[in-house]
């Protein structure tokens, strides 16, 4: 269901305990990066387990544009026929990222240190988010940038004929930005230095590492870390086994944990340290969770995730914990719903320049279902509620873990929970309403606001 399809309201109702063993999709942080540095590597790069999703497939669609030869094969595998560093061509037309915002950023990086000209469009959700933050630090670089107010989508950019390295302090915890950052310094001469005050998900650089880039990380005297990449180098093809995204499993992990009789396991799942902090807290609140057969593949931590019900009590989540699991605070808010007190989540100031304003979007949905929490400009602060919660219908504003996140709400709640529109899950979770219903959910299309 693409994303500038009519809505499809879905709605959710308590049943029988979830059980049974699932495998999410995998990684969308890996499935971006794997086409973007196969498309950037000389040669072949096979792809096993790639995320099927719309944000990836446009992902794919941008690294064609220019030149790469992208194909899924007969076994289900994707494989990149790359064009190397420096050889872009322009784009013929304009690039369409949907709802994409990892794709765009990180796309506005790589062309941005390429002399091509290329203009980036997006859905009416992404075209509100804030592209400042990248489109800033590539302006120090050489490249033009012509943007709607605020430095918003339909956004058109030229590279620089040479573009410079640069030393850039990166404002806010965001991997986006440090990511788009080093992709542009790819295609610089010299070194290109990104301090990260705050460290958040490390995915570009273990990866760039294993594509055979020049890149070394270390701490400075401040404790921070401090990314060096040698630009122009010649990437190398690799094969990658792409494991389940953590912040997919956060759904049906929650959701084991807070419909009574519930025992799922979620097999391959990543663990790396940047992306558990949805697992940390939830253990910390007295989740019954188990990483069983822990493994090493493609240079990342990978498990089998085993999640019974259990009896949750509310907690006060670090705010240092927040760039390891900032996509899951949504679904945290669920699991907080069951918990026994108020659990309190600070420095969420990130959530509100998401897909939506997530922050106010969680916080409108538990009140619309009687639970009651306590937003400001940075915190949500939610008291677990023991009866009559449900009932409610949870406008999604076009953000596929605020609906995937209240679905889950209804398949624990009292009564049932409708969101106003479930095709924007397919941005990142497909498969997501048959998975659950394999587990014994009871999700549905209300086909008469559907109509």
């Amino acid at each position: 269901m693409s994303h500038t399809s009519a809505p499809v309201p879905l709605t959710s109702a308590a049943g029988s305990p979830l059980k049974g063993t699932i495998r999410v999709p995998g990684d969308k942080s890996i499935s971006h990066r794997s086409l973007m540095f196969g498309a950037l590597a000389v040669g072949r790069t096979t792809v096993q387990g790639l995320l099927e999703s719309e944000d990836v497939l446009a992902t794919a669609d941008a690294m064609r544009a220019v030149g790469a030869k992208i194909e899924k094969q007969d076994d289900g595998s994707y494989t990149v026929d790359g064009i190397g560093l420096g050889s872009l061509l322009e784009p013929q037309g304009v690039i369409d990222f949907g709802n994409a915002g990892t794709g765009v950023r990180l796309t506005m990086g790589i062309f941005g240190s390429h002399n091509i000209a290329a203009t980036f469009v997006g859905d009416a959700s992404l075209s509100k988010r804030p592209m400042g933050r990248v489109l800033n630090p590539l302006r120090e670089m050489g490249t033009n940038v012509i943007a709607r107010d605020g430095d918003r989508l339909p956004a058109s950019i030229r590279g620089a004929e040479q573009a410079l390295p640069i030393t850039y302090r990166v404002p806010m915890p965001s991997a986006q930005v440090k990511s788009a950052v080093l992709l542009a310094g790819l295609n610089a001469p010299g070194v290109t230095t990104v301090i990260e005050p705050i460290a958040t998900r490390d995915h570009t650089e273990k990866m760039l590492k294993g594509f055979g880039a020049d890149i070394s990380v270390s701490l400075n005297e401040a404790g921070e870390r401090v990314i060096k990449l040698t630009g122009q180098p010649e990437l190398k093809p690799q094969d990658i086994d792409v494991p389940a995204d953590p912040s997919s499993a956060a759904f049906p992990i929650v959701a084991a944990l807070i419909v009574p009789g519930s025992d799922v396991t979620i097999e391959n799942v990543m663990l790396n340290e940047h992306r558990t902090g949805i697992i940390t807290t939830l253990i910390e609140m007295g989740g019954d969770i188990e990483l069983l057969n822990k493994r090493s593949a493609g240079g990342e931590e990978v498990a089998d995730i085993r999640v019974k019900h259990s009896k949750l009590k509310g907690i006060m989540v670090p705010a240092k914990r927040a760039p390891s699991m900032i996509d899951e605070y949504p679904v945290l808010a669920i699991a907080a719903a069951f918990a026994e007190g108020d659990t309190f989540m600070p420095g969420l100031e990130e959530l509100r320049v998401k897909e939506s304003d997530r922050l106010a979007a969680v916080a409108r949905g538990l009140e619309a279902n009687g639970i009651p929490c306590i937003e400001t400009e940075d915190t949500l602060t939610v008291t677990g509620s023991a009866s009559d919660i449900g009932g409610g219908t949870v406008v999604t504003h076009l953000d596929h873990r605020i609906a995937m996140s209240f679905l889950i709400l209804g398949i624990a709640a009292h009564k049932p929970v409708t969101v106003d529109d479930g095709a924007v899950i397919a941005t990142s979770f497909p498969t997501f309403t048959s998975l659950f219903e394999k587990l014994g959910a009871k999700i549905s299309a209300n086909s008469s606001e559907a109509a």
